[in-house]
């Protein structure tokens, strides 16, 4: 029975609950209650100040509620003029604070440290109160709803000094790596101490917000960019062309290729919320034992994945290949890599030297959804790659993280893969009933999660081609930017899944499927071993080139 102030909860925050399943097992389980059911966002509510920027939504997905802030208040403008000035090349042509390697001597005379537990700017905040974890603080809010000043309205500044910071961050420690490789196409040593001005901030900041102090994929990159306009109105140049997809002047290079490589991974997460509903739809089926509705939502999901693929493909047209080692250099973390051999001092913050993973497309949440819903994080092998999968996987915000476990938790206690693999004959034998619907949706439900299993495959194919024509192509550098063995890691996941896809179609019975179901099983399974065949070709050729360091977690 859910207490009363969770029931507020859900009508004053227009939240959409699961029918079944608890919250992550994490630090969002409240004490006096057990919780079963995980708030989704129905509506973005982006004047609602109160709640994190990035929660799960139907409608925002995986994206931020509202457009990210772009001017902070006067007391951070000398970092604001910083971040302005600090582009490699500036809007008007001229050139940047980091072209000719003047970024640190500015942070040193410019910059002092703000820090952020005194701030008493309104914009910031309202009365004073604890930063608590999001679903016990929404709970609390809900509960002194007459008290409007209990509230803190720190989360979309809180999310836009982190996403200042840690571009701030970034730039500051890797600005030497990126002149010594303009210059010999090495990276040498980074800065190995962020002074306090940064640190300090920074740290506070952060452990607001429950990230890591060092740039996140989604926390900093994603959240330069303002909400996509209506896909129907994105074209092969991306959402930069409709005027509400603009970036902000925060990255350390800002071309039109940089532009668009972080545009086109927005245009993609833009899918995400349809995601998030027919994964929670397929999850709620199964529990009514609801085969037809439950073989609509995977479906349905095989469809938007695919067009998340789609939208893949427009990278080569929106980011030019040649063009992205002239701007890595800037998402490059301080663990596993040469450039911080003994990571990194935080002044003010540690007398022991950090490491955090650098920033990388591996932190996104769409994949490790469909993962964990499909139960293929269980099939990964037991290995170091795939602890670097996990710990990249800490990388989000919290509440994506959260969300995530969740799915995980719940598709094993109902059992989806082996749901899902029943067919109309094996489904009675098992105990897997179903409602009375049209044929095609009761005998090819193998071929919808087999369908989805493949659209997986399909995204790490294509992140892997990327990888072999946009960093492998030009550079030698062993590590990836997150701190990833450059050769091994992503082919890790993808031999995984391509395993599972060849198992699965191994054991569909096309007897039980409709032509077209029959066909597309055969297709799949037919790519799926020629794809790891020549993975593996690739690999051992790939081993050879770049050595142990490219190889070995």
């Amino acid at each position: 029975m859910l207490s009363s102030s969770m029931q507020r909860l859900r009508a004053s925050a227009s939240i959409r609950s699961l029918s079944t399943g608890a919250f992550a097992p994490t630090a969002m389980r409240l004490h006096a209650h057990r919780l079963d059911h995980f708030p989704i966002l129905r509506e973005t509510m982006p004047e609602d100040t109160k709640i994190p920027s990035f929660m799960v939504g139907t409608k925002n997905g995986f994206l931020p509620r509202q457009d990210p802030m772009a001017t902070l208040p006067d007391r951070f403008a000398k970092m604001d003029s910083l971040l302005r000035r600090m582009p490699l090349n500036l809007a008007d042509g001229s050139k940047g604070l980091l072209a000719n390697g003047q970024l640190g001597d500015a942070v040193h005379s410019e910059l002092e440290a703000c820090k952020i537990d005194d701030i008493t700017d309104e914009r910031l905040l309202s009365g004073k109160c604890e930063i608590l974890p999001a679903i016990t603080h929404l709970r609390h809010l809900l509960q002194h709803a007459h008290r409007p000043s209990i509230g803190c309205r720190l989360f979309p500044a809180l999310t836009a000094l982190y996403r200042d910071y840690t571009f701030l961050a970034s730039a500051y420690l890797l600005e030497p790596c990126d002149i010594m490789y303009r210059k010999k196409s090495e990276y040498g040593l980074g800065r190995q101490v962020l002074p306090s001005s940064i640190a300090v901030p920074l740290a506070q900041v952060a452990n607001k917000i429950g990230a890591k102090p060092f740039m996140e994929y989604a926390l900093s990159y994603r959240y330069t960019c303002f909400i996509p306009a209506p896909r129907s109105h994105t074209t092969s140049e991306g959402p930069c062309t409709t005027g509400r997809g603009r970036t902000l002047s925060r990255a350390s290079r800002t071309t039109i290729s940089t532009k668009g490589f972080i545009l086109n991974h927005v245009t993609m997460v833009a899918y995400s919320g349809d995601l998030i509903q027919h994964a929670t739809d397929s999850l709620d089926a199964i529990m009514r034992c609801d085969r037809p509705s439950f073989n609509r939502a995977m479906k349905s999901l095989s469809v938007t994945y695919e067009h998340i693929n789609n939208e893949m493909d427009f990278m080569w047209s929106r980011s030019e290949a040649a063009d992205y080692q002239k701007s890595r250099t800037f998402i490059m973390g301080t663990k596993n890599q040469p450039m911080f051999p003994n990571g990194v001092i935080y002044e003010g913050v540690s007398d022991k030297p950090l490491f955090h993973r650098g920033e990388s497309g591996a932190n996104d949440s769409m994949i490790p959804l469909g993962d964990n819903l499909l139960q293929l994080t269980g099939t990964m092998p037991n290995n170091p790659l795939t602890e670097v999968l996990r710990d990249f996987r800490s990388y989000r915000p919290t509440n994506h993280k959260e969300f995530l476990e969740y799915v995980q938790r719940r598709a094993d206690e109902v059992g989806l893969k082996e749901f899902a693999l029943q067919d109309d004959l094996s489904a009675e034998k098992s105990g897997f009933g179903y409602i009375q619907s049209t044929p095609s949706f009761t005998i090819n439900a193998p071929a919808f999660y087999l369908a989805n299993v493949d659209q997986i495959r399909a995204f790490r194919h294509r992140h892997w081609n990327l990888t072999k024509e946009y960093i492998l192509k030009y550079s030698n550098h062993p590590v990836a930017t997150g701190g990833s063995p450059i050769v091994t890691w992503l082919p890790n996941q993808l031999g995984a899944v391509l395993s599972t896809v060849i198992e699965v179609g191994t054991h569909i019975n096309p007897a039980h499927l409709d032509t077209e179901a029959r066909h597309l099983v055969e297709e799949i399974s037919r790519r799926a071993n020629a794809q790891k065949r020549v993975l593996e070709r690739e690999v051992t050729a790939l081993k050879e080139k770049f050595g142990e360091e490219a190889v070995r977690a």
